[in-house]
Parts: C-alpha cells; structure tokens; sequence
C-alpha cells in the first residue's frame, strides 16, 4: 500500500488485513515499489520483534525483483563457493564480512598461489530504459566502497565490484550518473585503476534466488 520512513511499508495481505513490514532497502527503489502491486513478504517466528513480516520480492510486469538487499551477498558467496562465477573461480577459502582498514568488504577470496580478492556486492533493481542501472539514490557509502576496493588494488590485491541485477528486464547493465554523478566518476577512478567490474543477473521465484547468467556492462 505505501512504503515511508524509508526502513517500513503497509502491506494489504490476500484475506484483507493490512501488516507493518520491514523494507531491507534503504535506496529509493524506484520502478520496484509502487502502490498496488504484488509483493512477497517473510514472516519472523522470533517473539517481541517489531516487524514480524519482511518485503522479500516485488512483482513487476516481467517478474520478480528481489527488493532485500541483504539477500545478494549470500547468493553470491554461495555461487563462488560452488564455483558458478568462472571470473572468480580457483579460490580456496571465502570469507564474508571482511574488514580492510576502515571499511568492510562483504567477500574475501583467498587462495595460496594468488593475492586475496577483495568483493563487494550491489543490489540493482533500478530500470532504465534497456537498462538495469545503479544506484537508484545518492550513495555515500558507495563511492566509500569504491575507494575503499581502489585502495585495496594499490596495496597489491584483487578488487571486484560485483553489481547483482535483481530483476528479469534490462539487455545490460549501467551507471546511473545522472543520479549520483560523484558514484559514476568514482567508478571510472576505480575501473582504471584495475578494480574489475562484474556484473550478473538473479534467477528469482518465491522459492529461491540464485545466480543466473553475466549481463552486459554498458558504460
């Protein structure tokens, strides 16, 4: 029915009651949250929690967007840990939650023959013409990412820039810098000086979410 205070939404749910849930993105998420549609919520079993529900999905017109931001980090370290992103492949050990000086990566890769590789995860479900872009709000916490990856590559790692396109449409993927035109020029900092940048797309049903297949970086 209607998402504000950024973190809750009023849900209407199929027998008419209307719930309070938790929203896990704190991003504008435009073309993903508008009143009317379908969406697919969690329900917590654990007592004295404010929310029990959580927006999980978002049913637009070509299918399911995956709205929890908390979700692509745990797919995507499950996918390199069955060796599904060839990109990352011949790794020993990953690790999540990392920290690296000040800031925290969500995935370390390491293995004896190589530099550690340094990961961080984007959630992207802004739809922009043929285009699925990022970010869909100003991003501090973003550009403080990408420093944080190029700092990371002048110190002798690997560091990769992992954008999860969370929806079906979109013939690839690109930059929203006429959102957050500092995020956009501080990615190109950070492309040319050897942070790499992947992006792929999520298979998602009610059910489950799981890497799927590279999209095309247009930028």
């Amino acid at each position: 029915m209607r998402r504000y205070k950024r973190f809750l939404a009023e849900v209407q749910l199929m027998d008419k009651t209307v719930v309070l849930a938790h929203c896990p993105n704190s991003g504008s998420m435009a073309t993903c949250c508008e009143p009317g549609h379908s969406v697919f919520l969690s329900k917590s079993l654990k007592k004295g929690r404010k929310c029990l529900y959580t927006w999980e999905l978002y049913a637009a017109e070509a299918g399911l967007v995956c709205v929890n931001t908390q979700i692509p980090n745990r797919v995507v370290y499950e996918a390199i840990v069955a060796s599904q992103v060839p990109e990352l492949m011949g790794y020993e050990d990953v690790s999540r939650e990392v920290r690296f000086e000040d800031a925290r990566f969500d995935l370390c890769l390491q293995a004896a023959d190589r530099p550690p590789c340094f990961v961080e995860v984007k959630n992207c479900t802004l739809l922009h013409g043929d285009l699925v872009i990022f970010p869909d709000a100003v991003t501090k916490r973003g550009v403080k990412h990408l420093e944080a990856l190029m700092a990371a590559k002048a110190m002798g790692y690997r560091a990769v820039m992992f954008y999860f396109v969370a929806r079906p449409e979109g013939k690839g993927f690109g930059i929203a810098g006429h959102i957050d035109p500092l995020y956009c020029a501080t990615l190109f900092r950070a492309l040319k000086s050897g942070v790499e940048a992947l992006a792929y797309r999520a298979e998602i049903t009610t059910q489950s979410v799981k890497l799927s297949e590279p999209v095309p970086l247009i930028l």
